[in-house]
């Protein structure tokens, strides 16, 4: 979630205060010898897809996204990830329609979209298809006409008058009030069963396969820890954290977010970096993270593309070769709706925009970079996957490497500039490769 100007990757909750109330909130590091976390089965050579209701289709409903459901199916589609589907606030609302994360009810639907049976049909309907679906929690704050902030007022952070207030962040660079929505107050044990709850409504009674978890950084790990305890318990779920805290990883979540390499992504189209940043990006990865943790890997998603831009501006023609690096790379790749389509503009967040499709003229070029993963064990996610060996080039501007799993090899090269460029692999001869130009090689392929 970003709204106006926020940056979550700098913004923080003063929760000291919250740990040093309850000591046992205090989330320690798992041992270096443990085992790696046990994901789902049916994620282990998954592909996740952002589904926006409100922009994907003129109509902005849950039934006519359904109609899109045999489209990504034949594309290779594995979760589907839906924005909020909860109503809206509309106190201190921002724009005319406001922000899915401003949640007012938790255990409602947003009638913008349809009803309750709608929602579950689709979530049936994708099932029939082989699909997953996973739903955006927003577990740090509400809208300022959730009931909560009447019936459960002492579930809020209260300013000294005892009132709620904009969550406010201060510690960054700029300050930042996000005036839609009001912070929860997770010292007190009562909002944990609440929130639990709620979600425990969604896996129970929509048979969702998880969710995708907002500003999870800023809510107690330990919160996340005993959720994911009550979730399991009613059918096993995949959790992921728009976050990227290790700990995380240690129990309550597979996949966090892979804000390290989205950075690097955009400075190298750009023209700001070349092979030697990914090269140290993998051999000296900025954290560590434990055994088998699943890292999101992505070129866009809802807060990229509405604030920071398009993929013609971050991108431009390097945008497949950038493409080819999320899917390859260790990790899960993200598909923003819209991108097989060639999203080319800023999506309005507080308004009515939807997609242009035009043509689907991405959607063959994400089919095979889908397929490869589903095919090739080397570039399955987490522990289920291969590792990676950077391989010498004699070019900075062409990056190699090579994954393998099991007897299984995939070797990826990618031109990462804006011209034709020569290289040579160890035991190769001279290639070229045109400017932004890839080439994957695995069993039964090369392109």
């Amino acid at each position: 979630m970003r709204q106006l100007t926020r940056t979550l990757a700098t913004a923080t909750f003063a929760l000291s205060g919250v740990f040093a109330a309850f000591p046992s909130l205090a989330a320690e590091p798992a041992p270096a010898s443990a085992a790696p976390m046990a994901h789902v089965a049916w994620s282990k050579n998954a592909n996740i897809y952002e589904v926006n209701i409100r922009q994907y289709t003129k109509e902005g409903t849950f039934k006519a996204f359904a109609a899109h459901l045999p489209r990504l199916k034949k594309m290779g589609v594995d979760i589907l990830w839906l924005m909020p589907v909860q109503p809206i606030g509309e106190k201190n609302r921002k724009g005319t329609l406001g922000s899915y994360y401003a949640v007012r009810d938790y255990t409602a639907v947003n009638p913008e979209f349809g009803t309750l049976a709608d929602f579950k049909a689709l979530v049936k309907q994708a099932h029939g298809l082989g699909m997953k679906v996973l739903i955006d929690w927003v577990a740090n704050h509400t809208a300022f006409d959730n009931p909560w902030t009447v019936e459960h007022k002492d579930w809020y952070l209260l300013n000294d008058k005892g009132e709620i207030f904009p969550v406010t962040y201060t510690d960054g660079a700029e300050p930042e009030y996000w005036t839609d929505v009001t912070g929860l107050d997770y010292s007190k044990p009562a909002l944990w069963k609440g929130m639990t709850e709620a979600m425990a409504y969604w896996v129970r009674e929509t048979d969702i396969d998880g969710f995708r978890c907002d500003v999870a950084g800023k809510v107690p790990t330990p919160f996340w820890n005993q959720a994911r305890d009550a979730l399991d318990r009613i059918k096993p779920v995949f959790m992921l954290a728009e976050a990227d805290k290790p700990e995380l990883h240690e129990h309550a979540f597979d996949m966090t977010y892979g804000w390290d390499t989205k950075d690097l992504f955009k400075d190298i189209a750009k023209g700001k970096k070349d092979a030697r940043a990914l090269k140290d990006f993998l051999e000296h990865p900025p954290r560590a993270y434990p055994p088998g943790a699943y890292r999101m890997r992505f070129t866009s998603n809802h807060d990229e593309n509405s604030w920071a831009g398009s993929d013609v501006e971050l991108y431009g023609p390097a945008f497949k070769a950038m493409a080819v690096l999320a899917a390859t790379l260790p990790g899960m790749p993200l598909i923003y709706g819209g991108q097989e389509a060639g999203l080319d503009k800023r999506i309005e967040f507080f308004e009515k925009d939807p997609i242009d499709w035009k043509t689907y003229r991405y959607a063959p070029f994400y089919a095979s970079l889908l397929k490869l993963k589903h095919d090739n064990p080397a570039l399955w996610n987490g522990q289920y996957g291969g590792g990676t060996e950077v391989l010498e080039t004699g070019n900075d501007k062409v990056f190699a490497f090579q994954r393998k799993r099991d007897g299984n090899i995939v070797k990826v090269i990618v031109n990462l500039s804006n011209a034709a460029q020569k290289y040579t692999l160890p035991g190769g001869k001279q290639q070229s490769l045109a400017a932004w130009d890839y080439r994957i090689e695995a069993p039964g392929s090369a392109r």
